[in-house]
């Protein structure tokens, strides 16, 4: 299936998933017969929407980002404006969902942070559970995905519109980590995801929750010793002023979400919604050209940098110790997803 084909499905699928959520939100009941003033006010009336994220403005999360708001005021007609603000200025990403939650935000970047609330979340990002792009791709655009997103609409309060690739999580520091010998007393940040803190225990690491905006001050400090996270951040993060090797652990292939608060997206006059929608179903392929030649240059740019490639990392250690660690810190309906995506063909 062609990318805009598998776009074009993916599309569909949450048109069905919206009109669903409509169906039952007070905010889409209208107004009475014979009264349009209400709605002819909507119509003209601008509406300002606040997008934050953690990327800064050189990735290709904001690039995508500054591409959705421009197709979004221009299928508008400038009614709706997405206000971007990167490096996390509206606060980190769970500050940014719960903002969402309660009015004061309206879109964000999220993955697996979401599973505080929607369990099946974790699957968005867990350690060892996809071979690779492939596979990966396949999950997030059947039925696997679906059932995710569905449950973030219906538990985080917020509802999926477009999503990002990422490439393999790594683990950066100032020694080489080949093998699991290398993580004894390795102090290292995760983000707040419980199957990330137990997989590395597993690991024989000693990790630690922290939000992204706090991970380049803990290493220059030495609270932590290092943090694991895609080519791309590492570099627009700076990271590699304060971190000497990136060790090819590719101990999680996972995707992260562009979402949009359910009220707020329920709230549009139809024209809008779909509008957005649109703008959504193009960006998305935007995403996907951007994501095809960014790992390899984020790559190339941190060696540049200074920064060594460890690449015979003993990956079989870390899947030997980390996989029984997730099946034991997932519960039944998370098991069950992880199981039926590591069986997919």
């Amino acid at each position: 299936m062609s990318k805009k084909s598998r776009v074009a499905s993916l599309l569909l699928v949450l048109v069905l998933t919206l009109s669903l959520v409509a169906c039952g939100s007070p905010s889409n009941q209208g107004t009475p017969e014979g009264d349009k003033s209400e709605d002819e006010a909507k119509q003209q009336e601008k509406i300002v929407w606040k997008f934050g994220y953690l990327a800064n403005e050189q990735h290709i999360w904001h690039k995508t980002a500054q591409e959705f708001a421009r197709l979004v005021d221009e299928k508008t007609d400038g009614r709706l404006e997405i206000k971007l603000y990167p490096n996390e200025q509206l606060g980190s990403e769970m500050d940014t969902l719960n903002m969402i939650r309660d009015g004061s935000a309206d879109m964000t970047i999220s993955g697996e942070s979401m599973q505080n609330w929607a369990p099946k979340a974790a699957l968005i990002a867990t350690p060892y559970a996809f071979r690779d792009m492939d596979h990966m791709v396949k999950a997030i655009e059947g039925e696997i995905g679906k059932e995710i997103s569905d449950q973030i609409i219906d538990k985080v309060g917020v509802t999926p519109i477009y999503y990002h690739l990422r490439s393999p999580r790594n683990l950066t520091s100032n020694k080489p980590i080949r093998n699991l010998a290398d993580l004894k007393g390795f102090k290292m940040r995760v983000p707040n995801v419980p199957v990330f803190l137990e997989a590395w225990k597993a690991a024989g690491a000693q990790p630690q929750a922290m939000a992204f905006s706090e991970v380049f001050t803990a290493l220059q400090q030495g609270v932590i010793d290092g943090q694991e996270n895609p080519y791309d951040l590492i570099l627009s993060g700076g990271l590699y002023e304060v971190q000497k090797y990136v060790n090819e652990t590719e101990h999680v292939l996972g995707w992260i979400y562009v979402v949009v608060g359910n009220k707020q997206l329920n709230s549009l006059p139809d024209d809008i919604r779909a509008a957005v929608l649109e703008a959504a179903q193009e960006v998305q392929v935007y995403g996907e050209e951007l994501f095809q030649t960014d790992t390899e240059l984020c790559k190339k740019q941190l060696q540049e940098k200074g920064m060594e490639i460890i690449t015979d990392v003993n990956k079989q250690e870390f899947i030997d110790a980390m996989v029984p660690a997730v099946m034991k810190c997932l519960n039944e309906e998370q098991k069950d997803l992880y199981e039926r995506i590591m069986n997919m063909q």
